[in-house]
């Protein structure tokens, strides 16, 4: 189809029944040999995380929450695409899109979209409003079932482009997190003229050990440089299997809601804020159990594995001289001397608080850093100019 279709979420209750029913009858592994997360989550951890989920939150609620916010469907390339659409009251606002990653969903964007939209009513400028787009990516929540395996960041952001046409929006934003990091930079190569900037948080790169560019590293990008080795001899245990056989860890995400709570929170837990001990202290537990809830009751803790696959062996995409914007908060340890061989960076920010989920963990310091980003790139360049 090439037109898109309102959308509402409406979980029948015999789904919410069946994942009470489950959390009840887990079957719980015994613990670790080794106290704390080195070889994973806790087993004492999980059993309150997973008891506060059955006992205490309420999916109705954030369920209502999301559907206050306009949501759409329609498809692309074979591809059922869902997607959150936010405009705001100011006439002038910028579109933006915005690109979740995994283990994310656009769950990840409920803390702001409405000062995004609404600057005004949250104690801002209305000059920085933006027109809000959150697809969710091919094979995640509502954008299912997954047509095709070979979804890579170019081919989303083909997607993308053809989504904000049909939303009628010529010129735009661009901004991601995780995957959302590639797929933003990609659409700014795809249509420069109608990308006004990229802005992502992170921006993970692993050089070769010979690669040229590290003799120019300053001291604190090589300490960061030597952080993300320590992060891939040790944490990318799941990208390894599910950019190798997605489908069968498929069973497990799809059949167990504690099996898919652990293996999102062991991520909240490594890539969250390093100061906040626990998931809980970096997010908000209900939103992180909103995003948890929302891959198991569409059932997407396997296809969205599958995306890991799909960019596997992504070529290299080249340079893009598309203005480019990074926010770097802990635990996303963004090289600027390894980021500035493909993206022309016009802003640089790096906070003390927050982490890889910026947008749950410190949307006010991610709302500003987008603000501060566009605000110079909301009027076309003059001819000519730059």
């Amino acid at each position: 189809m090439g037109e898109t279709a309102d959308f509402r979420i409406d979980v029948p209750q015999a789904a919410l029944d069946d994942l009470h029913d489950r959390l009840r009858l887990t079957r719980w592994p015994a613990a670790s040999p080794e106290p704390g997360w080195a070889r994973g989550v806790p087993v004492l951890y999980l059993r309150r995380l997973a008891d506060h989920w059955l006992h205490r939150y309420d999916w109705r609620a954030h369920e209502a929450a999301l559907n206050a916010i306009p949501q759409g469907l329609t498809e692309i390339d074979g591809q059922r695409i869902h997607f959150l659409h936010a405009r705001s009251p100011e006439p002038d606002a910028l579109p933006l899109v915005i690109t979740h990653g995994w283990p994310g969903s656009v769950v990840e964007f409920l803390k702001i979209i409405g000062p995004l939209t609404d600057p005004r009513a949250h104690g801002g400028d209305a000059a920085d409003a933006f027109h809000v787009v959150a697809p969710s990516l091919p094979g995640f929540a509502f954008s299912t079932p997954l047509a095709a395996p070979d979804w890579d960041h170019a081919r989303i952001a083909a997607a993308w482009l053809v989504l904000m046409d049909r939303l009628g929006y010529e010129r735009f934003g661009a901004h991601g997190g995780d995957t959302g990091s590639k797929v933003s930079p990609a659409l700014g190569r795809l249509a420069p003229d109608r990308v006004a900037g990229v802005h992502i948080n992170g921006g993970l790169e692993l050089p070769p050990a010979d690669d040229p560019a590290l003799a120019s590293l300053a001291p604190d990008e090589l300490a960061r440089l030597e952080s993300v080795r320590e992060l891939v001899r040790h944490g990318t245990g799941y990208a390894d299997l599910q950019s190798t056989k997605p489908q069968t860890i498929a069973y497990a995400l799809n059949d167990s809601p504690v099996g898919q709570l652990a293996w999102i929170a062991d991520k909240f837990h490594d890539w969250t804020d390093p100061a906040a001990p626990l998931p809980e202290d970096a997010v908000d537990v209900d939103q992180l159990l909103t995003n948890v809830t929302l891959y198991w009751l569409t059932g997407t803790g396997a296809s969205s594995a599958h995306q890991y696959r799909a960019v596997r062996d992504e070529p290299d995409p080249g340079p893009s001289d598309v203005p480019t914007g990074v926010a770097v908060f802990p635990t996303d340890p963004a090289i600027r001397g390894l980021l500035e061989r493909r993206h022309r960076i016009v802003h640089w920010s790096e906070f003390d608080r927050g982490g890889h989920f910026a947008a749950m963990e410190a949307p006010d310091l991610l709302v500003q850093d987008l603000r501060d980003f566009f605000r110079p790139l909301r009027r076309p360049a003059p001819a000519g100019g730059q």
